[in-house]
């Protein structure tokens, strides 16, 4: 057994983002020396890659990057397996990578993305599996939004002091209202609507929830007469939780955001919402 310490490995994994685990395995191999270890992981980290294919990526970050006019803004998540390398600088470096290439490049979608030159002959599926062998862990590159046209803002938020932003947004309006488009952004991050308007919802998820709406009224016995205006009630409460500009503002709840938007003098086009591994 080679003899080094708990903070020679606490050294090594600051040094090349690997887990404990192959810290450990590298410094018995190296007899110690931090240095070698630091090249046996490298040398054996691409043989590990495969290997880590099967392992969960839940934890990571999510990095915006709007144009200096706010007329475009992209937003990116990249994931890795623990907390540990998603505060790490390396890790965080790649994702800002990443975000810069997707702002500057307008990806059509994520096959277009992956395919690209990040590098000098580097696409960007070799250099996210590059930083997959130098860190240790599986690292995974499968969604980005891009955001252009009108006035796009954003907003990150850290679920914790010590890790990158977790949680993502951009909103897109129609005119250049910063305080507003900040504002959206926040009450989107936290309420998590899953469509921008009414026309959005699939024709048939409305008739589910008025299906569902209707027999629960009549399990409960409410009379017949009243199943109409309760039934569409339900439904109104469906479009108040999933729906965007219905959902009561988090500011203010008195006021949709429809309402919010509308006092505002704008209106919103679009918006993207990552939460990390969700």
């Amino acid at each position: 057994m080679a003899n080094f310490t708990a903070a020679d490995v606490k050294k090594l994994r600051e040094l090349s983002g690997a887990g404990m685990m192959d810290c450990k395995k590298a410094l018995d191999e190296a007899e110690g020396d931090v240095t070698k270890a630091v090249e046996i992981l490298r040398v054996k980290g691409q043989k590990g890659v495969a290997k880590r294919e099967s392992r969960t990526a839940e934890n990571g970050a999510v990095v915006a990057v709007i144009a200096d006019d706010n007329a475009t803004g992209v937003l990116v998540e990249l994931k890795c397996e623990t907390d540990f390398v998603a505060k790490g600088d390396k890790f965080q470096a790649v994702a800002q990578q990443v975000a810069d290439h997707v702002f500057a490049t307008a990806p059509a979608d994520l096959d277009t993305l992956l395919a690209s030159e990040i590098e000098p002959g580097k696409t960007v599926q070799v250099f996210v599996d590059e930083a997959n062998a130098n860190l240790g862990e599986k690292i995974v590159l499968d969604r980005f939004a891009r955001l252009t046209g009108g006035y796009v803002g954003s907003y990150l938020h850290r679920t914790s002091p010590d890790l990158p932003p977790q949680v993502g947004v951009l909103v897109q309006l129609a005119d250049a209202k910063a305080d507003v488009a900040k504002d959206v952004a926040q009450h989107i991050a936290a309420f998590s609507p899953t469509y921008l308007d009414r026309d959005e919802v699939p024709a048939e998820d409305v008739e589910n929830e008025r299906r569902i709406a209707e027999a629960t009224a009549r399990e409960e016995g409410k009379p017949e007469g009243a199943l109409p205006k309760i039934v569409e009630g339900r439904v109104n409460g469906f479009f108040k939780e999933k729906v965007l500009v219905d959902q009561p503002f988090a500011k203010d709840n008195k006021k949709s955001v429809q309402k919010v938007l509308t006092e505002a003098g704008t209106s919103i086009q679009g918006f993207a919402r990552f939460r990390v591994g969700a």
